[in-house]
């Protein structure tokens, strides 16, 4: 319901990133009116700066049933929008030069739980042929389950293009690519069709009163427009500490620019059909020796010659018949605050480069001479200390959060808002609400484990 500039809603949502939009739709899906707010057109900050990739495997099974969850959303959105999120799956491929596989392998097993014995399969005997690759990219007849493969011969006759080095692959089955835009675009459109509407501008101020609910003064243009609701969503990803702060609450939020790289693979460096890969050793960059003379003399530089965490990524993007290759690493670990204009690093695409040649040595041909057709961007990684997301209520009376969704965003958006959905609706929660949420911090028990556990975005 609209009265001049005063417009009237079940639910507000701050934030049209794929978080905020998911949360839109399911909550739509249950009959309720439902306003977007964002300062720019959706889905055009964070979320288009993700990688787009996803995996049903966590280091905890809070984690991986929670992921779980929203891959099967996704299935099921797929199945009845003729795959629109584009959606496929080669797996992932964790690969390492460490002999010493224990520690991985216990990861394995907590992070699937029970289900462990029957997910995971062991490659480890000399002419086993049991390992079958990704044949297709379809999602609908790949196996599911894990493959730890620590036989060499089983490695480079399925990967000949990966380090010979490498001793142990880990191909996560149940994780591949999506596109979220076209998916967004579907979400829009039924959020519409059921009263929703989606305003852009910028948030002024946020009132709460304990028996009307939210005001929310936002500003497009010069044009002010007030907002009503009873319930509110803070969903604005780098900046929700910002909103809640509007509310009197403070969020156990930080922000970690992060940036990656595409580029038009003119060389063919990357087999079309390569999983997603993702190197786990550490790694110390290549450089020839008056270089790595010259960086290692200054103290602003040397850390380019010392061992940088692992996570180095890559895959190839466009489906069989496209051209392009994406290369991401996280390895920055400075807090910074949120701009609408992130200022991204130069030498990046560089360091990147160097980084997934490792894995991937066809990759050096470009070392120097990236192709024209190349881009550079980077989004925050808004996220806790022990990087779990935040969903449920905010502290106040109707305000609830989705966010710290760091590095895994879009992966689990549809289960991010199927989950804020079951919290506002007051329906049975799924056994892992309460530790998504801010009650977790509350848990000494749990929260001692996860000082333990590394539950990196990859």
């Amino acid at each position: 319901m609209s009265i001049g500039n005063d417009h009237y809603f079940d639910v507000t949502i701050i934030g049209a990133g794929v978080a905020g939009i998911a949360s839109a739709y399911y909550l739509s899906q249950q009959g309720l009116k439902v306003a977007l707010i964002d300062k720019l057109s959706p889905l055009s900050f964070t979320s288009a700066q993700s990688g787009e990739n996803y995996r049903n495997w966590w280091p905890h099974p809070t984690i991986t049933d929670f992921t779980n969850h929203s891959i099967q959303l996704m299935e099921e959105l797929s199945q009845v929008t003729d795959n629109c999120l584009l959606m496929t799956r080669r797996g992932y491929l964790l690969a390492s030069r460490d002999n010493k596989s224990d520690e991985l392998i216990k990861q394995l097993y907590e992070g699937y739980g029970s289900s462990g014995e029957r997910q995971i399969r062991l490659h480890d005997n000399p002419g086993q042929q049991s390992y079958v690759p990704a044949l297709s990219s379809d999602w609908e007849t790949s196996v599911d389950g894990v493959d730890v493969i620590h036989d060499k011969s089983i490695i480079q006759e399925n990967y000949p293009y990966l380090d010979p080095d490498v001793n142990l692959l880990i191909h996560i089955r149940r994780a591949g690519e999506i596109s979220f835009h076209p998916l967004g675009q579907f979400m829009l459109s039924k959020i519409r069709a059921n009263g929703g509407r989606l305003f852009q501008g910028t948030i002024k101020y946020i009132e709460h009163a304990e028996n009307t609910g939210f005001t929310i003064s936002h500003d497009f243009n010069g044009e002010k427009t007030n907002i009503y609701s009873s319930k509110l969503v803070n969903a604005a990803g780098p900046f929700a500490t910002e909103i809640a702060k509007m509310l009197g609450v403070n969020l156990p939020l930080k922000n970690i620019l992060q940036q990656k790289i595409a580029f038009e693979d003119i060389n063919g460096s990357i087999p079309r059909d390569m999983p997603f890969v993702v190197d786990l050793d550490d790694c110390i960059l290549e450089w020839d020796k008056e270089d790595q003379e010259i960086l290692a003399n200054e103290s602003e530089t040397r850390w380019l010659t010392e061992p940088i965490s692992g996570g180095i990524h890559c895959r190839p993007d466009g489906g069989n018949h496209g051209r392009w290759i994406k290369l991401g690493w996280a390895f920055n670990k400075k807090i910074s605050t949120p701009s609408w204009e992130p200022e991204l690093d130069p030498l990046f695409p560089d360091l990147v480069l160097r980084g997934a040649s490792r894995l991937n040595p066809a990759l050096k041909k470009y070392l120097g001479r990236l192709p024209r057709n190349f881009a550079h961007y980077g989004g925050y990684y808004s996220m806790t200390d022990e990087n779990w997301p935040i969903i449920g209520p905010m502290g106040i009376k109707g305000a609830y959060v989705v966010g710290a969704l760091s590095g895994f965003g879009t992966m689990t958006a549809c289960g991010a808002g199927a989950l804020i959905t079951s919290w506002i609706m007051g329906d049975t929660l799924p056994k892992y609400a309460s530790q998504l949420s801010l009650e977790r911090y509350a848990d000494h028990n749990l929260m001692q484990r996860l000082k333990t556990l590394s539950t990196g975005s990859l």
